[in-house]
């Protein structure tokens, strides 16, 4: 197994269309990947990949979790518990005596439960209302 920290935004769209999540245009793509933290899963250097984590931090306190995707083949093999373990040492390694952290994510749906595991909360709680989000469609 190898992890990189590069892939094409085809090999991206790829892996979404695989885990069933939504698409859109490679330009999109393109832009967001350059502009995020991202461990690439592939077996070899020069194979597909096979799973991915990206990461977008406004370098003051707020970090959002875009991504985890493990394509089905290979889920089950705690490749995921690899990329989050990969995200949460980035997270520590930025932190700083007196630093505080916001890291949000939204979870695919029946996923939760894998979140927790890295001590996650699930919303709403008692000091959170429920996480939202909407998207937006160009015409």
């Amino acid at each position: 197994m190898v992890m990189t920290d590069h892939i094409s935004a085809s090999e991206y769209m790829e892996l979404r269309r695989i885990v069933g999540w939504a698409e859109f245009p490679l330009e999109q793509a393109e832009e967001g990947l350059k502009n995020c933290y991202l461990w690439c899963l592939r077996e070899s250097e020069d194979s597909r990949p096979i799973g991915l984590a990206r990461v977008l931090w406004d370098h003051g306190y707020v970090i959002y979790i875009a991504d985890v995707i493990v394509i089905p083949e290979y889920q089950g093999q705690g490749l995921g518990r690899v990329l989050m373990e990969k995200i949460l040492e980035f997270i520590n390694e930025q932190l700083r005596p007196g630093f505080r952290f916001m890291v949000s994510l939204c979870s695919a749906k029946g996923k939760e439960t894998f979140y927790e595991k890295f001590g996650f909360k699930i919303r709403p709680d008692e000091d959170h209302g429920p996480g939202m989000c909407q998207w937006f469609l160009g015409e």
